[in-house]
Protein backbone atom coordinates (compact mmCIF):
# COMPACT_ATOMS: atom_id res chain seq x y z
CA UNK A 1 0.00 0.00 0.00
CA UNK A 2 1.41 3.54 -0.71
CA UNK A 3 0.55 6.62 0.22
CA UNK A 4 1.08 10.75 -0.75
CA UNK A 5 1.66 12.79 1.96
CA UNK A 6 -2.18 13.97 2.46
CA UNK A 7 -3.32 10.11 2.65
CA UNK A 8 -0.66 9.17 4.63
CA UNK A 9 -1.26 12.36 7.25
CA UNK A 10 -5.08 11.37 7.48
CA UNK A 11 -4.24 7.84 8.29
CA UNK A 12 -1.70 8.59 11.17
CA UNK A 13 -3.69 11.68 12.14
CA UNK A 14 -0.77 14.18 11.69
CA UNK A 15 -0.81 17.42 9.74
CA UNK A 16 0.95 16.87 5.96
CA UNK A 17 2.80 20.25 6.81
CA UNK A 18 4.26 18.03 10.10
CA UNK A 19 5.30 15.32 6.88
CA UNK A 20 6.89 17.87 4.98
CA UNK A 21 9.17 18.63 7.79
CA UNK A 22 10.15 15.15 8.33
CA UNK A 23 11.57 14.59 4.84
CA UNK A 24 13.03 18.39 5.19
CA UNK A 25 14.96 17.34 8.60
CA UNK A 26 15.64 14.05 7.06
CA UNK A 27 13.79 11.92 9.78
CA UNK A 28 10.93 10.49 7.02
CA UNK A 29 11.95 10.86 3.47
CA UNK A 30 9.44 9.29 1.19
CA UNK A 31 10.02 6.33 -0.93
CA UNK A 32 10.11 8.17 -4.17
CA UNK A 33 8.83 10.91 -5.99
CA UNK A 34 6.16 10.19 -8.46
CA UNK A 35 5.98 12.06 -11.93
CA UNK A 36 3.39 14.21 -10.91
CA UNK A 37 5.99 15.31 -7.85
CA UNK A 38 4.34 13.74 -5.32
CA UNK A 39 5.94 12.37 -2.27
CA UNK A 40 4.69 8.55 -1.87
CA UNK A 41 5.01 6.46 0.84
CA UNK A 42 5.73 3.03 1.05
CA UNK A 43 5.14 0.46 3.81
CA UNK A 44 8.82 1.11 5.34
CA UNK A 45 8.12 4.89 5.55
CA UNK A 46 4.49 3.61 7.49
CA UNK A 47 6.17 1.90 9.61
CA UNK A 48 9.29 4.44 10.50
CA UNK A 49 6.39 6.84 10.85
CA UNK A 50 4.93 4.69 13.82
CA UNK A 51 7.66 4.76 15.59
CA UNK A 52 8.46 8.47 15.26
CA UNK A 53 5.32 8.90 16.12
CA UNK A 54 5.85 6.53 19.02
CA UNK A 55 8.59 8.20 20.73
CA UNK A 56 7.15 11.73 20.32
CA UNK A 57 4.50 10.23 22.87
CA UNK A 58 7.23 9.44 25.09
CA UNK A 59 8.73 13.25 25.13
CA UNK A 60 11.80 12.27 22.85
CA UNK A 61 13.03 14.70 20.88
CA UNK A 62 12.97 15.01 17.13
CA UNK A 63 16.45 14.90 16.80
CA UNK A 64 17.14 12.02 19.29
CA UNK A 65 14.40 10.01 17.84
CA UNK A 66 16.52 10.63 14.23
CA UNK A 67 19.88 8.88 16.16
CA UNK A 68 17.97 6.02 17.48
CA UNK A 69 16.51 5.48 13.92
CA UNK A 70 19.46 5.45 12.13
CA UNK A 71 21.62 3.57 14.08
CA UNK A 72 22.76 0.78 12.78
CA UNK A 73 22.15 -0.99 16.81
CA UNK A 74 18.00 -0.40 16.16
CA UNK A 75 15.99 -3.05 16.62
CA UNK A 76 12.11 -2.34 16.06
CA UNK A 77 10.89 -5.46 17.52
CA UNK A 78 12.97 -4.93 20.75
CA UNK A 79 12.27 -0.80 20.35
CA UNK A 80 8.18 -2.35 20.58
CA UNK A 81 8.91 -4.02 23.38
CA UNK A 82 10.44 -0.88 25.23
CA UNK A 83 7.88 1.71 23.82
CA UNK A 84 5.18 -1.22 25.46
CA UNK A 85 6.76 -0.82 28.92
CA UNK A 86 7.37 3.04 28.75
CA UNK A 87 3.91 2.85 27.71
CA UNK A 88 2.44 1.06 30.58
CA UNK A 89 4.83 3.51 33.03
CA UNK A 90 2.61 6.19 31.60
CA UNK A 91 -0.56 4.83 31.76
CA UNK A 92 0.24 3.57 35.45
CA UNK A 93 1.02 6.88 36.26
CA UNK A 94 -2.35 8.44 34.84
CA UNK A 95 -3.99 5.79 36.66
CA UNK A 96 -2.92 7.30 39.51
CA UNK A 97 -3.58 10.57 39.10
CA UNK A 98 -6.95 9.68 38.03
CA UNK A 99 -7.08 7.54 41.38
CA UNK A 100 -5.99 10.77 43.21
CA UNK A 101 -8.83 13.09 41.54
CA UNK A 102 -11.41 10.53 41.81
CA UNK A 103 -10.37 10.74 46.36
CA UNK A 104 -9.93 14.26 45.95
CA UNK A 105 -13.67 14.77 44.49
CA UNK A 106 -14.90 12.07 47.41
CA UNK A 107 -13.18 14.28 49.94
CA UNK A 108 -14.67 17.76 48.92
CA UNK A 109 -17.79 16.56 48.94
CA UNK A 110 -17.79 14.91 52.33
CA UNK A 111 -17.45 11.10 51.66
CA UNK A 112 -13.87 10.42 52.14
CA UNK A 113 -11.39 11.90 54.06
CA UNK A 114 -7.73 12.47 52.75
CA UNK A 115 -4.19 12.63 54.27
CA UNK A 116 -1.77 15.20 53.03
CA UNK A 117 0.35 12.33 52.12
CA UNK A 118 -1.90 11.08 49.84
CA UNK A 119 -2.82 14.39 47.91
CA UNK A 120 0.90 14.39 46.25
CA UNK A 121 0.90 10.38 45.43
CA UNK A 122 0.53 10.64 42.32
CA UNK A 123 2.72 14.28 41.69
CA UNK A 124 6.00 11.89 43.22
CA UNK A 125 4.81 8.82 40.77
CA UNK A 126 5.27 11.47 37.87
CA UNK A 127 8.89 12.65 38.99
CA UNK A 128 10.23 8.99 39.62
CA UNK A 129 8.91 8.31 35.86
CA UNK A 130 10.56 11.28 34.34
CA UNK A 131 14.13 10.46 36.59
CA UNK A 132 13.48 7.18 35.01
CA UNK A 133 12.85 8.05 31.31
CA UNK A 134 15.76 10.65 31.69
CA UNK A 135 18.49 8.90 33.71
CA UNK A 136 17.15 5.40 34.33
CA UNK A 137 19.43 3.43 32.41
CA UNK A 138 22.76 5.11 33.44
CA UNK A 139 21.88 5.29 37.24
CA UNK A 140 21.47 1.92 37.23
CA UNK A 141 23.65 0.54 35.87
CA UNK A 142 26.30 2.48 37.58
CA UNK A 143 24.53 2.20 41.32
CA UNK A 144 22.10 -0.86 40.76
CA UNK A 145 18.91 -1.73 40.82
CA UNK A 146 18.29 -2.17 44.68
CA UNK A 147 19.51 0.91 45.46
CA UNK A 148 17.60 2.84 43.02
CA UNK A 149 14.43 1.37 43.87
CA UNK A 150 15.49 2.00 47.52
CA UNK A 151 15.89 5.72 46.51
CA UNK A 152 12.36 5.58 44.73
CA UNK A 153 10.77 4.26 47.38
CA UNK A 154 12.20 6.86 50.20
CA UNK A 155 11.17 9.84 47.70
CA UNK A 156 7.14 8.16 47.67
CA UNK A 157 7.65 8.40 51.71
CA UNK A 158 8.67 11.88 51.54
CA UNK A 159 6.59 14.65 53.24
CA UNK A 160 4.96 18.17 51.89
CA UNK A 161 7.82 19.75 53.97
CA UNK A 162 10.37 17.67 53.14
CA UNK A 163 9.65 17.95 49.22
CA UNK A 164 9.32 21.94 49.75
CA UNK A 165 12.79 21.69 51.54
CA UNK A 166 14.16 19.24 49.19
CA UNK A 167 13.37 21.93 46.19
CA UNK A 168 14.63 25.28 48.66
CA UNK A 169 18.07 22.73 48.82
CA UNK A 170 18.40 22.67 44.71
CA UNK A 171 17.82 26.33 44.53
CA UNK A 172 20.04 27.18 47.16
CA UNK A 173 22.68 24.50 46.07
CA UNK A 174 22.67 26.63 42.16
CA UNK A 175 22.91 30.12 44.01
CA UNK A 176 25.96 29.23 46.20
CA UNK A 177 27.84 27.40 43.85
CA UNK A 178 27.79 30.20 41.38
CA UNK A 179 29.15 32.17 43.95
CA UNK A 180 32.28 30.06 44.87
CA UNK A 181 32.95 30.19 41.36
CA UNK A 182 33.77 33.52 41.50
CA UNK A 183 36.64 32.20 43.94
CA UNK A 184 38.24 30.17 41.82
CA UNK A 185 38.67 27.67 44.71
CA UNK A 186 36.98 24.38 45.21
CA UNK A 187 38.41 23.65 48.57
CA UNK A 188 37.36 27.28 49.63
CA UNK A 189 34.65 27.97 52.12
CA UNK A 190 32.02 28.50 49.60
CA UNK A 191 32.83 25.43 47.66
CA UNK A 192 32.18 23.19 50.75
CA UNK A 193 28.95 25.00 51.57
CA UNK A 194 27.76 23.89 48.09
CA UNK A 195 28.96 20.36 48.17
CA UNK A 196 27.53 20.27 52.18
CA UNK A 197 24.26 21.50 50.53
CA UNK A 198 24.48 18.97 47.79
CA UNK A 199 24.65 16.25 50.57
CA UNK A 200 22.16 17.29 52.40
CA UNK A 201 20.36 17.10 49.00
CA UNK A 202 21.08 13.81 48.11
CA UNK A 203 20.13 12.32 51.74
CA UNK A 204 16.56 12.97 50.63
CA UNK A 205 17.14 10.54 48.14
CA UNK A 206 19.89 7.89 48.94
CA UNK A 207 19.20 5.32 51.63
CA UNK A 208 22.52 5.76 52.65
CA UNK A 209 25.17 8.20 51.82
CA UNK A 210 29.20 7.54 50.70
CA UNK A 211 31.76 10.00 49.95
CA UNK A 212 32.48 7.26 47.36
CA UNK A 213 29.25 7.61 45.52
CA UNK A 214 28.70 11.29 45.99
CA UNK A 215 31.92 11.58 44.15
CA UNK A 216 30.89 9.34 41.52
CA UNK A 217 27.77 11.33 40.91
CA UNK A 218 29.59 14.26 40.57
CA UNK A 219 32.00 13.07 37.85
CA UNK A 220 28.92 11.86 36.17
CA UNK A 221 27.49 15.49 36.21
CA UNK A 222 31.06 16.46 34.04
CA UNK A 223 30.49 12.77 32.08
CA UNK A 224 26.86 13.01 31.08
CA UNK A 225 25.56 16.32 28.95
CA UNK A 226 22.70 15.99 30.35
CA UNK A 227 23.84 16.67 33.79
CA UNK A 228 26.78 18.89 32.49
CA UNK A 229 24.09 21.46 31.08
CA UNK A 230 21.85 21.18 33.79
CA UNK A 231 24.71 22.96 35.73
CA UNK A 232 26.26 24.77 33.36
CA UNK A 233 23.09 26.67 32.57
CA UNK A 234 23.92 28.66 35.90
CA UNK A 235 27.39 29.10 35.32
CA UNK A 236 29.67 27.57 32.71
CA UNK A 237 31.96 25.43 33.85
CA UNK A 238 29.47 24.60 36.89
CA UNK A 239 29.58 20.78 36.76
CA UNK A 240 33.42 20.73 36.94
CA UNK A 241 34.11 23.25 39.71
CA UNK A 242 31.59 21.13 41.48
CA UNK A 243 33.08 17.80 40.85
CA UNK A 244 36.56 19.35 42.34
CA UNK A 245 34.65 20.40 45.00
CA UNK A 246 33.21 17.14 45.83
CA UNK A 247 36.57 15.77 45.14
CA UNK A 248 37.99 17.70 48.28
CA UNK A 249 35.39 16.73 50.46
CA UNK A 250 35.86 13.87 49.52
CA UNK A 251 39.08 13.56 50.38
CA UNK A 252 38.85 14.94 54.11
CA UNK A 253 38.62 12.18 57.14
Amino acid sequence: MEYTVQKLGLLAGVSTRTLRYYDEIGILKPARINSSGYRIYGPSEVDRLQQILFYRELGVTLEEIKEILASPAFDAISALREHRIKLLEKREHLDALIANVDLTLAEKEGMKTMSDKQKFEGFKQKLIDDNERQYGKEIRAKYGEEQINKSYQKLKGMTEEEHARLEELANEILQTLVKAMETNDPAGVLAQKTVELHRQWLSFYWAEYSKEAHMGLAQMYVDDPRFTAYYDKARPGAAVFLRDAVSVYASKE
